[in-house]
């Protein structure tokens, strides 16, 4: 579940960008990266869209990459034992051990393919074509993207198998649940940093650096909280920490249960409390963000934005999150929240733009 909030929000297509810059053998992995990231993710179809060249291309391959991980480790088709080999192998591809190659992942992946893969395992079935796009980034964009992501998937495959007697992913404490959610979403903070900060001054290299992972984490808390009954129902993992349910007198089946939603809702609180704590320093990522390389503010703070709604939203029903299974701002929310950086909001404006989507709805102010 490391995929940042998903927004529900349409978002037109980004196969309109163009590859220009991109080395010539991986134009064209560029552009099918550009086409399948919307498939997989409004949200950072949103990001890739804000952004320009050569940030949007860094970022959109940089996604991708993580997503093949993601997509393996979420799917509760695949036996423990096998997932665990599955991101293994997949590690020593990113890190070019010299005896395993994409061919030998590729392989490996084949009889796990749903008959009809849908959009997430279709990238993980042309991960070969995902990959060449990540070479045809150049050499200096791979060395900042491929060192985080290696730490995701080692994370990722550490957590599947000291779960494997288990019939998922089960959190046992809150430091459990941040180490989780460093692996999951802190290294993509880490990503991303390390992308916009390639052209930055020391001080500004270092303040990003010192915030990166708590916008991911973020990002994450707030999936952990939203996603509770759906990442139970659908996926058979429990990321709210054991202790916090049995503090509450529920347990795991309860998450897949609407009618004790009720008796989950202050787990879920805990949770959304828990994420909060992050938005002070996540904020600070934001405004010590540099807007060079083709990087926008808006592409990074309509996230976040979306995360404080999300919030307020989890803070007023908190029920939801088992009742339906998720719980989303609207989309006439999303929509005001890209208007406000269409009319010119800056990062001096990020403080009163979170404090009015904390009490209301932009579109209603």
């Amino acid at each position: 579940m490391s995929r940042f909030h998903e927004d529900g929000r349409s978002v037109g297509p980004t196969s309109g960008r163009r590859t220009d810059g991109a080395a010539t053998g991986g134009a064209e992995a560029v552009q099918w990266c550009y086409d399948a990231v919307g498939a997989v993710s409004r949200t950072f179809a949103l990001t890739v869209e804000e952004l320009e060249e050569p940030m949007a291309r860094e970022v959109c391959v940089g996604y991708l990459v993580c997503r093949v991980a993601d997509t393996v480790e979420d799917d509760p088709r695949v036996p423990p034992a096998e997932k665990a080999a599955l991101l293994r192998t997949y590690d020593r591809v990113l890190a070019s051990d010299e005896e395993t190659d994409v061919a030998d992942f590729r392989r490996r992946v084949d009889p796990w393919l749903p008959p009809d893969p849908g959009p997430d395992w279709t990238v993980v079935a042309d991960a070969p074509r995902v990959l060449t796009a990540l070479d045809g980034l150049g050499p200096a964009a791979r060395e900042r993207i491929v060192p985080p992501v290696l730490e995701m998937v080692g994370g990722m495959a550490t957590f599947v198998e000291r779960y494997a007697d288990q019939p998922g992913l089960r959190v046992q404490t809150a430091a459990e649940l941040e180490e989780y959610c460093q692996y999951a979403a802190g290294t993509v903070g880490t990503l991303v940093t390390s992308l916009v900060a390639a052209e930055a001054d020391a001080p500004t290299t270092e303040r990003l650096r010192e915030t990166a992972r708590s916008f991911g984490l973020l990002l994450q808390l707030v999936n952990v909280a939203k996603d509770a009954g759906g990442d139970y129902t659908e996926e058979g993992n429990v990321y709210l920490p054991a202790v916090w349910l049995e503090e509450a007198g529920v347990t795991p089946a309860d998450l897949g249960d609407p009618a004790a939603a009720d008796r989950v809702a202050p787990v879920i609180e805990r949770a959304t409390a828990h994420a909060e704590t992050y938005l002070d320093d996540a904020q600070a990522w934001l405004e010590a963000m540099p807007e060079d390389r083709g990087n926008r503010l808006s592409a990074w703070a309509t996230p976040y934005l979306l995360a404080v709604g999300t919030i307020r939203e989890l803070a007023r029903r908190p029920a939801d999150a088992v009742r339906e299974g998720d719980v989303k701002v609207e989309r006439e929310e999303v929509g005001a929240v890209v208007s406000a950086f269409e009319r010119g909001a800056t990062a001096a404006d990020l403080g009163d733009l979170r404090a009015r989507v904390r009490e209301r709805p932009l579109q209603e102010y």
